[in-house]
């Protein structure tokens, strides 16, 4: 790339991510508002954060054909047209349906623009892609950490708990804005690669339920954390600022583990560090929430962001070719965000079975530490090896 496209690429990164979150955060800390406004319950108001990741995992699971179809340019510009749309109907109107209906448009624009990205960072960021990938994760995290601090400031500003959901079209505009300016994403291809066949990929089923394992932490945390510290005694902004809180530290381990990733081709002891301080984290909000609540919230959002960063990468490190790794990730991010989408709504649901999130945390401590023994499989030689006889244009198989 040009020093000029190479600087438009990173600031696209940055943007990008941004808007991929705020239509998920911003419900939490407005939740106990939302829920006395509509009438919604624990669980159907966990739906509201559960809808978008649904629509996230079956764009994804289609995202070859939509890149096919579209072409980055205009599959991008729709996603981000969709989160305008979506914010601004939350701000014009507070029917739980139309708060439902928001959230599958929100989550289908968001669904479009993960799709597209890791393919686009795979051919502009050939020679850096841990890197690119780092800061595409850590722009998203931020993204979702900063409308779970501003959306009730600005609730609370405007009176009004639907202002705090809307505002978010403004920097939804701003992307639209600057993607329509600067010249990159790849444009319409209509040749549709193979398929990835990833019904008879054993390694892909794996790498994707490894993927929506290891992140369904963050739905629940994004869904239910405020909500956890509300029940506790807190008040609205400060269980709200503790999403912000652990954004900081998914921001700080989105950046830091790709770069530390760059020096080697093994990701497994990244990923050990990354599960194991999320483990630690469940294990606090379970046994002393009170005590250490912000190195607890830390721990959960360092471990989180890594494993967002990092298994996304080991996803691409599969192979060469951008376009079909593009499509691998594709496959990953689809199944993955349909599992995520589970967690929420079982949060919820464990919730309001049990009057209290506890048995929610040990949910995903034990999944953490069965993710850990799974960690073990992804040597680079059970990949590279074959990878190294792939063809560019062919398809990975295990």
């Amino acid at each position: 790339m040009t020093l000029n496209k190479s600087l438009a690429g990173w600031g696209l990164l940055l943007v990008l991510g941004l808007n991929l979150r705020p239509i998920l955060s911003s419900i939490s800390p407005l939740l106990g508002e939302i829920r006395q406004a509509t009438g919604l319950s624990f669980q159907s108001s966990a739906l509201l954060t559960s809808l978008p990741v649904v629509c996230m995992g079956l764009v994804a699971l289609v995202g070859v054909r939509v890149e096919a179809r579209l072409g980055e340019r205009r599959g991008i510009a729709l996603g981000l047209m969709m989160i305008l749309l979506a914010c601004l109907a939350r701000w014009l109107m507070g029917q739980a349906s139309a708060l439902l209906v928001t959230a599958l448009l929100g989550g289908a624009g968001v669904a479009l623009i993960q799709a597209l990205v890791p393919a686009m960072i795979k051919r502009e960021f050939r020679h850096r892609v841990p890197v690119a990938m780092g800061v595409y994760s850590a722009s998203l995290m931020a993204g979702g950490g900063l409308a779970a601090l501003l959306s009730p400031v600005v609730a609370t500003h405007f009176a009004q708990w639907q202002a705090g959901l809307g505002v978010w079209l403004l920097p939804a505009l701003g992307a639209l804005l600057l993607w329509a300016w600067l010249p990159l994403g790849a444009a319409r291809n209509p040749q549709v690669p193979p398929a990835l066949e990833g019904l008879r990929n054993r390694r892909a089923w794996l790498l994707a339920l490894y993927f929506g394992l290891v992140n369904c932490g963050y739905m629940s945390l994004v869904a239910w954390l405020p909500a956890y510290y509300q029940q506790l005694g807190w008040g609205v902004l400060p269980s709200g600022s503790l999403l912000a809180y652990m954004t900081i530290f998914q921001v700080i381990a989105a950046l830091l583990m790709p770069v530390l990733a760059q020096r080697g081709v093994d990701r497994r002891p990244l990923l050990v560090i990354s599960l194991l301080a999320q483990t630690v984290g469940y294990l606090g909000l379970i046994f002393a929430p009170l005590d250490y609540p912000h190195l607890w919230v830390a721990l959960c959002g360092f471990g989180l962001g890594a494993c967002f960063a990092l298994s996304l990468l080991l996803t691409l490190d599969h192979h060469r070719d951008p376009r079909h790794a593009g499509q691998l990730a594709a496959f990953v991010q689809g199944v993955g965000f349909l599992i995520n989408a589970i967690s929420p709504w079982m949060t919820g649901w464990l919730r309001q079975l049990t009057g209290d999130f506890v048995s929610a945390w040990w949910v995903l401590t034990v999944t953490v530490l069965a993710m850990l023994v799974v960690t073990r499989v992804f040597s680079p030689a059970s990949y590279r090896v074959e990878l190294a006889v792939v063809a560019p244009g062919q398809r990975f198989t295990h």
